[in-house]
C-alpha cells in the first residue's frame, strides 16, 4: 500500500461484523446515538466512513437524516442487506475529499475512523471538507484512540492488545512516521482469518491544530460517549469540533455564541439557532470539558 492510500475493508466486510460484534452491543451503540441525535437536533448528519451502518442505522431509527462516505463497497453492501440500509443515500470515495448533498448540522467519524485516512495532508483535507459542508453553529465529532506508545518498551514497537480464545491483534507502531498498523486474526469454524489496517495515528492536540485550520474550534472533549473525564490515562477520545465561536459560560459550560447575518426576527438557518435582536445566536450547551 503507498503512502497516500488508505486501506480497503473490502476484505473483511463478509465477517466485519462477527469480528467486531462487541462493538454492536446496545451498551455500546446507545450512548453515542443519544449523544449524536443531540447534537443533530432536527437538522442532516453525515458519517464518514459509514461502512455497515453500525450508528447510522441507529440514529436514523431516532429520527435524523443520514447519509454517508465510505471508500468500501463491499461494506456499504452489507449495510444494504439490513433494515433499511437501503434508504441511506452513501457516496463511495474518500471521504477526505468527498461530500454529501445539501447542509449538515452534524458531521461524525467514530470507531478511528479518521485514522484511515494515511498522511496529515489528507486529514487535513477531511477537517477542511467537513467544515466546508456544515451550517453555522454545526459540529464535528470524531472518536479517536490515544497512541498507547507508553506501553511500548525503548526500543520496540509492538503493543498486543488482544490474546484470547478467538484470536489476538497487535499494533505495530512506526514512531519516526507516525503510522500505525493494526493487525488482527481470528480463529473459528472457518480456520484462521486476518486483517491489517494501516494508518496515521493523531494526537488530540494536533487534532485541534487541523480544526483551527478548518475554522472550527474545540468545543468539548470526553473520555467516552457519556461525557467522561479526559484524562492523562485515557486510552481514547470523543472530541466536538464547532463551527461557530466558543466561550466558557459563568456556570462551567461551554455556549456556543454564534451569530448569523440573518435578520433580527427572521427564520433561523440552523435548528440550533435561536433569533435574537442582533441576529441568530445558538441555544445549545453542552458540559465543560474536563
Amino acid at each position: 500500500m503507498s503512502d497516500d492510500e488508505s486501506t480497503s475493508f473490502d476484505p473483511v466486510a463478509d465477517f466485519y461484523n462477527e469480528s467486531a460484534a462487541h462493538m454492536y452491543a446496545e451498551s455500546v451503540v446507545t450512548p453515542v446515538v443519544d449523544l449524536l441525535a443531540e447534537l443533530a437536533g432536527s437538522g442532516r448528519a453525515l458519517e464518514l466512513g459509514i461502512g455497515t451502518g453500525r450508528i447510522a442505522l441507529p440514529l436514523v431509527a431516532r429520527g435524523v437524516l443520514v447519509s454517508g462516505i465510505d471508500a468500501s463497497q463491499r461494506m456499504v453492501e452489507k449495510m444494504r442487506e439490513k433494515s433499511g440500509g437501503n434508504d441511506l443515500p452513501v457516496v463511495i470515495g474518500d471521504f477526505a475529499t468527498s461530500s454529501a448533498e445539501g447542509e449538515l448540522s452534524l458531521v461524525y467519524a467514530v470507531f478511528n475512523a479518521i485514522w484511515n485516512l494515511p498522511t496529515q495532508e489528507k486529514q487535513v483535507a477531511c477537517f477542511q471538507n467537513v467544515a466546508r459542508q456544515l451550517e453555522p453553529g454545526g459540529y464535528f465529532v470524531i472518536e479517536l484512540f490515544v497512541p498507547d506508545l507508553l506501553n511500548i518498551s525503548p526500543g520496540h514497537n509492538i503493543h498486543p492488545f488482544r490474546v484470547d480464545s478467538s484470536g489476538m491483534s497487535f499494533d505495530l507502531y512506526d514512531v519516526v512516521g507516525q503510522r500505525l498498523t493494526s493487525h488482527h486474526f481470528w480463529i473459528g469454524i472457518q480456520g484462521m482469518r486476518s486483517f491489517a489496517s494501516e494508518g496515521r495515528y493523531v494526537w488530540p492536540a494536533e487534532l485541534d491544530l487541523m480544526a483551527q485550520l478548518a475554522g472550527m474550534r474545540l468545543s468539548d472533549r470526553w473520555g467516552g460517549w457519556k461525557g467522561e473525564p479526559f484524562t492523562e490515562s485515557t486510552r481514547s477520545h470523543v472530541s466536538v469540533y464547532s463551527t461557530g465561536a466558543v466561550a466558557p459560560s459563568k456556570k462551567g459550560e461551554y455556549a456556543w455564541n454564534i451569530v448569523t447575518s440573518a435578520a433580527p426576527g427572521s427564520r433561523c438557518p440552523s435548528p440550533g439557532l435561536a433569533a435574537t435582536t442582533s441576529g441568530c445566536a445558538s441555544t445549545r450547551s453542552r458540559r465543560r470539558s474536563s
